[in-house]
């Protein structure tokens, strides 16, 4: 008998014990009154309550958010109309089509700060949960509208290339209005999902670079993704061994600690102390000058080291070559990728397919179709020899 052929499970072999106890649950448990129930022993038993519709939250919305906060209203302000949803509001719909989106599964392949991270450090998609955390921390302990909050943070880097943020330095030489990952994301990348426009609005303007959000929710996502990504890429830096804890400066460690748990707890109480003592989105000057710093310290010790700089060049360089490529093949872009009525540009519609590219598969597209040297690609960080 070969080698295959004994390794080759029988066809006839039982499933373990474990696998069938797992399969006898596929038709749940008898609850009486022809009920069905997800477990064998009785649940809660809730007492009777008005149905929380979307009518009644948008009614709690209107008695319990502050004053300035953003409504949600019906369906909701959107390009296509559509009927609103029954049970949730417009700013929940919109959450939960970007939660759903292959735009936002893709970020759990592009870049935060080190490209390939290793088991414990950030992604683009463990980052916008994390800004989402944030952001719904300070949205509702200042009264706002956690809904639309949360549909901003989860989706405001959807427009991000692989590589992290060498990708819009890759990608601005072919667009005459350059590449912004956050106009991008709302004016291209979310388009297909008919959100609400204060929504978009967020995402669009979340950049400090940008104009001012037209909701105070946009603003608490704009402070909270520099609060969240300044902690945690300063965590990650320590935990590859990039930079030590005890080398961040007096002027950062003396107001908000060395430690994400206490930066956070620093910069989100402050954004809801400002906002609660003057109805502005901001933080007073102290904490904002402790921000500030630590930002600079990770654009100094982290984002411009040499090992940075080099991988950026490596992502940029593997970018145009691969929009070079498919501009001048748009018969090799999948077909939902090539040139349209809506996108007749084949520099754009190149730009738009590798924009949307994980980072493993733009290096592997461009071994595979460009011939690209393995050891030209970009290189993560060796924690191990750290």
């Amino acid at each position: 008998m070969s080698k295959a052929a004994k390794a080759a499970p029988s066809a006839q072999a039982a499933p373990s014990e474990r696998s069938q106890a797992w399969a006898e649950t596929t038709s749940g448990y008898d609850g009486g009154q022809g009920l069905v129930q997800a477990h064998a022993s009785p649940g809660a038993r809730l007492a009777g309550y008005p149905p929380m519709d979307r009518p009644r939250r948008e009614a709690i919305e209107r008695e319990s958010l502050r004053p300035g906060a953003t409504l949600s209203e019906g369906a909701g302000q959107r390009v296509r109309p559509e009927a609103p949803d029954p049970d949730r509001t417009c700013f929940e719909r919109d959450r939960d089509r970007i939660l759903h989106s292959t735009a936002f599964r893709r970020l759990a392949g592009k870049t935060q700060v080190f490209v390939f991270p290793a088991d414990h450090q950030r992604t683009r998609l463990t980052h916008a949960l994390e800004v989402a955390q944030v952001a719904n921390g300070i949205g509702r302990a200042a009264g706002l509208n956690a809904a639309l909050t949360d549909a901003i943070a989860i989706g405001h880097d959807c427009g991000h290339g692989p590589g992290g943020h060498a990708s819009e330095e890759a990608f601005d030489e072919f667009l005459p209005e350059g590449y912004d990952h956050a106009v991008w994301g709302a004016d291209v990348v979310l388009v297909p999902l008919n959100l609400c426009a204060q929504t978009l609005d967020g995402v669009r303007n979340h950049s400090w670079a940008r104009p001012t959000p037209s909701t105070p929710e946009g603003e608490v996502v704009s402070w909270a993704d520099r609060i969240a990504y300044c902690a945690h890429d300063f965590e990650d830096a320590v935990q590859a061994g990039v930079v030590s804890a005890s080398d961040l400066p007096a002027e950062v460690a003396e107001v908000c600690g060395r430690t994400r748990r206490e930066q956070l707890g620093t910069f989100i109480g402050a954004v809801v102390t400002c906002i609660q003592d003057h109805g502005v989105v901001g933080m007073a000057d102290e904490p904002a000058a402790a921000l500030a710093a630590l930002r600079r310290f990770n654009y100094d010790r982290i984002y411009s080291r040499p090992d940075s700089v080099a991988q950026s060049r490596a992502v940029v360089a593997v970018l145009r070559a691969l929009v070079e490529h498919f501009a001048a093949t748009p018969g090799s872009l999948p077909a939902e990728h090539q040139p349209s009525d809506d996108v007749p540009d084949p520099v754009r519609a190149a730009v738009a397919y590798v924009a949307g590219m994980t980072d493993r598969f733009a290096f592997t597209t461009a071994e595979r179709v460009l011939d690209w040297p393995r050891h030209q690609l970009p290189r993560g960080v060796d924690v191990a020899g750290a």
